[in-house]
């Protein structure tokens, strides 16, 4: 039985990279077999390993298959496993693993709906996290009321919020009519409600927020709200790309399941009709070409670039 460095382990596990786990190490939460943990350790699949006294359940390198899932978000799910309010999990609508867990990339707002990434591989979850990785999140929201050019500067350059800068590296104008307003934003990290509060530094409101894509993945038409499908292995292998990481072996074996949406069980309420009062004329803004959310088996688009910038 072959052993590892206990950060690559802990990493694999979806505990979060490999340097915050040798930051873990290096504070004393981590005891491998009953005893403090240290840096340079290297562990077995059958340690018993703890973070701050809590078992941690290892996976082995041969035993990952890189799995990976789209989930079409409803707007009335939490991306935790449990919630002490009662509020549906969107852990509960996805299928069931043996021998492995999902692990989310990032996490939506409970009133954000949209695509979200599920993989079975911890380091796969967290380089595709991480603000190195520098990759795009794209958001359909609508706004009450329309952005001047000078707020979408403002926006494009930078705002200081209360965790630092944030901008869009894009913004395209969806169009509308009455109060609300369509656009297309690119970021590209994931801190929390950072896109609302982007536009709430101009004084503007977000009443709808969807994602649209992450990366080279984009979110199928077909997949409703409340639904999942698995990418095939062809499809894995690109995201692997898209995080700087080599797929495991495995993910060159046929997927476990077909990559016709499905889901499991009923989402509590029903979900609101995301498409309702969507521009469905291409928009007009700076890029000119309006994402179409095409399932990640055709992720060919170029992002849209900003013109006149």
């Amino acid at each position: 039985m072959s052993d590892e460095k206990l950060q690559k382990v802990l990493a694999r596990a979806g505990l979060g990279s490999r340097r915050e786990m040798e930051r873990a190490i290096a504070d004393g939460r981590l005891t491998v077999n009953g005893k403090q943990a240290s840096l340079g350790d290297r562990v077995t699949d059958d340690a018993r390993v703890a973070l701050d006294g809590r078992p941690i359940q290892l996976t082995s390198a041969d035993s990952v298959r890189g799995r990976v899932l789209i989930y079409n978000k409803p707007d009335n799910e939490i991306c935790s496993r449990k919630d002490p309010e009662g509020r549906r999990s969107v852990f509960e609508s996805l299928p069931k693993t043996r021998g492995e867990r999902w692990i989310s990339v990032g996490r939506l707002d409970y009133s954000t709906s949209g695509l979200l990434l599920f993989t079975s591989d911890g380091e796969l979850a967290n380089k595709l996290m991480h603000p190195s990785s520098t990759i795009e999140r794209e958001y359909l929201c609508r706004v009450m009321g329309k952005a001047t050019e000078d707020q979408m500067q403002c926006l494009i350059d930078g705002i200081m919020l209360d965790d630092g800068v944030a901008k869009f590296t894009d913004i395209v104008d969806g169009g509308g009519e009455g109060i609300n307003r369509w656009y297309y934003v690119v970021i590209m990290e994931g801190r929390n409600r950072e896109v609302r509060r982007l536009w709430e530094s101009q004084g503007l409101q977000v009443n709808r927020l969807k994602r649209v894509r992450y990366g080279k993945v984009f979110l199928p038409p077909k997949l409703k709200a409340g639904q999942w499908m698995e990418l095939p292995p062809d499809e894995v292998i690109k995201v692997y790309e898209m995080a700087g990481l080599t797929a495991p072996a495995k993910a060159e074996i046929k997927a476990a399941s077909k990559t016709e949406p499905k889901s499991r069980g009923k989402p509590q309420g029903k979900p609101k009709n995301v498409s309702r009062g969507r521009p469905e004329a291409k928009p007009q803004g700076r890029s000119g070409a309006r994402p179409q959310g095409r399932a990640a088996s055709k992720s060919a688009r170029t992002p849209p670039t900003r013109k006149g910038r």
